[in-house]
């Protein structure tokens, strides 16, 4: 079998080979091996090149247009349409350029005739003819062109899954989609498998607008409005709002429809009116005993509008309610005009109505005013209580609360009232500050604001003998209301610093030597507390840790505490820290003598003359209504502190 296949391959390569003059000539006879397209080749492009590639070299003068050729047709064998184009050969290729591009979805036959010869003149011993067939196309289209657009459309190849898209322009809805006159599917999406070409017409429908608006526009609502194909039976309708009714349908001021629910052909686009027109009502008034007044006094009302009804009783009458369609004692009254109505306003004849009221006091006295046996419901009578000497008023009992003095008491029932005192124990002697008063800092060495925006209110800012240099951080504190004034400024400043500062050395001893009345030891933490006030006296360090301290007056406005402190006082923020006031306690009675530096804790609230051996410190965000006043040290502002004058 082998030696069978060498013979067959021996006869073919050294057997003769035909000339076109059909001499035999030895040698290898020329051989179409492969084309582009191959054949039987599907989905082929239409600028596609077609070449053929021999076995051999080849004659290119036998290359040509005539031995070459490619025809476009329908049959499996042999073309019918010549297609034209350019033909060139390179090496063992034969290419064939089609002068325009190859139709869609079309069989082409391409053919290498005989007239080709190789080098040595020998012929091809046949003609080689292939097909291939291109690949399919989707053509879109718009109908009519202004109606919208088709996107979609190219060269696919076969069973591809293809997708359509028709988009209408305003004023225009799509309709179908159509091959060769007839319908294919009604969805401006349309999708199909590629076995073919496809010549696909969106069509499109022109649109006529209906535009409907309400007069007045708070009359009521409209339906129907759109865009409708031409033709249409077109129903709109109009739905008044309450208080209001429909009147009619206008088209450009003429009537076209009294009926709400309006139907008509549309030929065209139409705007709509709707009319509608609002409700009106009566409103009668009855009133005996008295007048009532309408504003504004009309015969009718349209619906929704209000009328202000104002009674005025007869003399020895009082208005007392409304009745009929209204109800209640407002006087105005606002009447909501949504129905006819009728309202009446009753009066009743006034009998007086007085209380008594008796006020008990011991140890003190107070006087009433006006001073009567009896008072007219509703009268104001003025209490101001007054203590005998040794004594304070503390609070009002009975029919009366608090500790405000003098006290208002509204008359509205027969009341009894009693003012309570309390007796006083020895007055505290107040710390005279002096010219020292003036400053709400005041310090030997140094003052500064470490961070944020500090601020003194209403009072200056000291140093002595320190000089300017030691202020710092100023701004961003600010003096509001003051000044700030250093030693070194000389002449009148430098004496007013220097006799200030004898004036808080003087109120330092006084306050530290206070020794009557007997002062109360004190020490550890001073947390949750409520003092009287008083001299407390403690031998070591002081605290304001566990909670806040309340200093209370009990009502005396002229109370004093002086703190004496033989070391070191602190404030600490956190669960407490904070100095509270009441009773009317004045922080510019309150004095913290402290024998060595004082701290205000973070956060913490603080009332009343810090009195200094050594330094200050305001930690962040403290704020103290009183003076930071040290002797020999520093006083600093650590982050965004405020100092108010007390």
């Amino acid at each position: 079998k082998n030696l069978l296949i060498l013979s067959i391959a021996l006869t073919l390569v050294f057997a003769g080979c035909d000339k076109d003059e059909y001499e035999e000539t030895v040698g290898v006879c020329p051989l179409v091996v492969s084309t582009v397209p191959i054949h039987n080749a599907v989905d082929v492009p239409p600028d596609q090149v077609i070449t053929a590639t021999f076995n051999e070299r080849m004659n290119p003068e036998t290359i040509t247009e005539t031995s070459f050729t490619l025809e476009e047709g329908t049959t499996s064998t042999k073309g019918t349409t010549p297609i034209t184009g350019t033909v060139s050969y390179n090496a063992s290729t034969a290419s064939l350029v089609p002068s325009i591009p190859l139709s869609p979805f079309t069989l082409y036959t391409g053919t290498m005739k005989t007239l080709a010869r190789d080098l040595m003149g020998n012929a091809l011993q046949t003609d080689y003819v292939w097909t291939f067939t291109t690949i399919p196309q989707v053509v879109l289209s718009s109908l009519p062109i202004a109606g919208g657009t088709a996107a979609g459309a190219g060269t696919f190849a076969e069973g591809s899954a293809i997708k359509v898209t028709a988009t209408p322009n305003p004023g225009y809805s799509f309709s179908n989609w159509t091959q060769d006159g007839t319908v294919i599917s009604v969805n401006s999406i349309y999708e199909f498998p590629m076995a073919g070409n496809r010549n696909l017409v969106a069509n499109f429908t022109l649109l006529y607008v209906v535009s409907l608006s309400s007069n007045p526009e708070s009359g009521g609502t409209t339906a129907g409005s759109g865009s409708y194909s031409a033709g249409t039976e077109v129903t709109v309708t109009a739905s008044p709002n309450a208080e209001y009714n429909f009147m009619n349908w206008t088209d450009n001021g003429t009537i076209v429809s009294a009926a709400s629910s309006y139907i008509f052909p549309l030929n065209a686009s139409t705007t709509l009116v709707a009319n509608f027109a609002v409700n009106t009502y009566t409103l009668n008034v009855t009133a005996v005993n008295g007048t009532v007044v309408k504003n504004p006094n009309l015969t009718a009302y349209n619906s929704g509008a209000t009328v202000q009804l104002t009674a005025t009783p007869s003399p020895g009458y009082t208005f007392t309610s409304w009745s009929g369609d209204a109800t209640g004692s407002a006087n105005p009254l606002t009447v909501t005009m949504n129905a006819n109505k009728n309202v009446t306003a009753n009066f009743t004849a006034i009998v007086p109505v007085t209380y008594t009221l008796n006020v008990t006091a011991v140890n003190g006295t107070v006087l009433k005013d006006p001073n009567q046996v009896a008072y007219n419901s509703g009268a104001t009578v003025q209490l101001t209580a007054t203590p005998d000497a040794g004594y304070t008023f503390t609070s009002w009992n009975g029919d009366a609360t608090g500790s405000v003095n003098p006290l208002t008491v509204i008359m509205n029932a027969d009341k009894n009232i009693t003012a309570n005192f309390t007796a006083s124990g020895p007055v505290v002697p107040f710390v005279d500050l002096k010219t020292a008063a003036r400053f709400g800092i005041l310090s030997g060495v140094g003052i500064s604001n470490n961070a944020g925006f500090s601020v003194i209110n209403n009072m200056d800012v000291g140093i002595s003998p320190g000089a300017r240099s030691s202020v710092t951080g100023f701004p961003p504190a600010i003096v509001v209301g003051g000044a700030i004034y250093a030693a070194d400024d000389g002449g009148a400043v430098a004496a007013m610093l220097t006799q200030a500062k004898l004036d808080l050395t003087a109120a330092y001893l006084f306050a530290e030597g206070a020794s009557s009345p007997a002062p109360a030891s004190v020490s550890g933490d001073l947390g949750g507390l409520t003092l009287t006030p008083g001299i407390y006296k403690s031998t070591s360090t002081l605290l304001i840790q566990s909670g806040d301290l309340t200093l209370d007056a009990q009502g005396d406005p002229n109370a004093v505490w002086i703190f004496q402190v033989a070391s070191g006082f602190t404030t600490v923020g956190g669960a407490g820290g904070s100095v509270i006031l009441t009773g009317g306690a004045d922080a510019d009675n309150i004095f913290w003598q402290t024998g060595s530096s004082a701290v205000i804790g973070d956060y913490t609230s603080f009332y009343g003359n810090i009195l200094a051996l050594q330094s200050i410190t305001m930690n962040s965000h403290a704020v103290a209504v009183g003076r930071m006043l040290a002797q020999n040290a520093a006083v600093v502002l650590t982050d965004t502190n405020i100092i108010n004058k007390p």
